[in-house]
């Protein structure tokens, strides 16, 4: 079942990009359904004990003691049904526009969905840091071929931070490599049982945060975010925003903790920190932007910050919290960058101030708008409060005092998200916006699955928690801090 997750997106791929037949968004969405359908049946047919399910493990470079292993507890679980649930939506609204060249595109698409399938099904560190590494190729070319002004030169910006990070992962994963007893593994269990000095779990775990804090993005590695956020196509941005950023969280998570505890009372300090500075500063950019793209960019430094915060006070409500919010947030965030790309090609503009009146003609898009601006607010019975509240419980049981300023991303929020709505939607309308059409068919599904889950998971997010709760209880204790 794991495998499936990779190679069935893999293929078409390369079908996609060699072979360029006919029918190309029908295949690349029966592929998204396809791998959603895996990951249900692996959902459905898992064991929640903290153990892994549906594992598969193969020698692949042998004398290297590399292997092609992995597996899924809820942990991994979790992300893959995220991966999986946004892969159909955001190949969906992508049919939304026409593409110059739409095979080489879709076939993007599902070699990063693979890919990214494969950064949290790996337990084997070199695989993962190779899934790591391939999830950025497709993004880069995504943005570099699709998107808009400058795109060179702010897609090579963010190919240059997040590769020179992860080069310092793959340091930290040699070290502990050569670690490990006479035959050599890459397994995530042999790594974990590497005994590390002070001073060698400090660099380790140095390594590992600069990998992942740029992938987050953390401040102050979060520069190269707003620019490629606002310059990638809509479906880029909607894969790096819902599900690329995860990989630094997950990889928190999994790997740079467990494997380096030693430095936590060391560096974690220092890490929460900058995670707590993020989310006050990206929270007062996104309040004076007047852009409602790059204003949703910088929202999602702040919601992430929170989220990484948690992780880091490395507590059952904190690490809980992280999962259930990567999750909400994913299914949010997409929502939100999919409304801004119906706003543009509907009015050529993303300035607020040349909006306004948009409820009066378009009420089914400010219905639906209105649903997913609530989640992303946290607003109690929505999807993002319930993971918000575990979080800031969490990093108040860390420091009651990071608590209370991290608090502040709730306010915040609330403040530029229901500006930027009542800019947009409320109000007389003008000569942009008189005409503005409501959605079409295929918009309202899109929407519509992004609202209806916003609501769900508000009310019931013991679906999400459940997945996750043995996993998470598992890697807490195995972790001595």
């Amino acid at each position: 079942m794991s495998f499936l997750l990779i190679i069935v997106p893999l293929i078409a791929s390369a079908i996609l990009l060699l072979a360029r037949p006919a029918g190309v968004r029908q295949l690349a969405l029966a592929v998204g359904v396809a791998n959603l359908a895996i990951a249900l049946f692996a959902a459905y047919s898992s064991v929640y004990d903290g153990s892994f399910n549906h594992e598969m493990s193969r020698d692949w470079v042998a004398q290297a003691g590399i292997k092609f292993s992995v597996g899924m507890d809820g942990i991994s679980l979790l992300m893959v049904l995220l991966t999986n649930l946004l892969a159909p939506i955001i190949i969906l609204s992508s049919q939304s526009r026409e593409l110059d060249n739409e095979p080489r595109y879709y076939g993007l698409v599902l070699l990063m969905i693979s890919a990214l399938n494969g950064v949290f099904l790996a337990t084997d560190g070199m695989l993962f840091y190779i899934f790591y590494e391939l999830a950025l190729i497709p993004i880069y070319f995504i943005c570099a071929i699709w998107g808009g002004e400058n795109r060179i030169r702010v897609t090579l910006k963010f190919f240059i931070y997040t590769f020179v990070g992860s080069l310092f992962m793959l340091v930290s994963l040699l070290f502990l490599y050569l670690k490990t007893p006479e035959t050599h593994s890459f397994a995530w269990s042999a790594l974990a049982n590497v005994e590390l000095t002070q001073s060698e779990s400090i660099w380790v775990m140095l390594g590992f945060f600069f990998a992942f804090a740029v992938k987050m993005p953390i401040f102050p590695f979060h520069t190269w975010q707003p620019d490629t956020y606002v310059t990638a196509p809509t479906g880029g941005t909607m894969l790096l925003s819902g599900i690329m950023l995860k990989m630094g969280v997950y990889g928190a998570i999994r790997w740079m903790l467990p494997l380096a505890p030693e430095a936590w009372h060391t560096l974690v300090p220092y890490f929460m920190a900058l995670a707590v500075i993020g989310i006050v500063y990206a929270s007062i950019i996104a309040v004076k932007q007047t852009d409602l793209k790059r204003l949703i960019a910088y929202s999602s430094i702040a919601h992430v910050g929170l989220i990484a915060a948690g992780v880091l006070a490395w507590n059952k409500m904190g690490v809980q919290g992280s999962m259930i919010q990567m999750l909400n947030h994913g299914i949010n965030v997409v929502g939100l960058f999919f409304i801004v790309d119906l706003i543009e090609r509907r009015l050529d503009t993303r300035t607020l101030s040349q909006m306004g009146g948009i409820a009066k003609v378009a009420p089914r898009f400010a219905v639906l708008f209105m649903i997913i601006m609530l989640g992303a607010v946290a607003v109690p019975l929505t999807n993002g409060f319930p993971g918000e509240f575990m979080l800031l419980n969490g990093v108040w049981q860390y420091n009651n005092w990071l608590g209370a300023i991290a608090g502040l991303t709730i306010i915040f929020g609330a403040v530029y998200m229901l500006r930027a709505y009542g800019m947009a939607m409320f109000g007389p309308t003008n000569e942009h916006t008189a005409g503005f059409a409501d959605l079409d068919t295929r918009e309202t599904a899109v929407l519509g699955i992004i609202a209806a889950l916003v609501i769900l998971l508000g009310f019931f997010p013991n679906i999400a928690l459940h997945i996750t709760d043995a996993s998470v209880n598992k890697i807490i204790s195995a972790v001595q801090l």
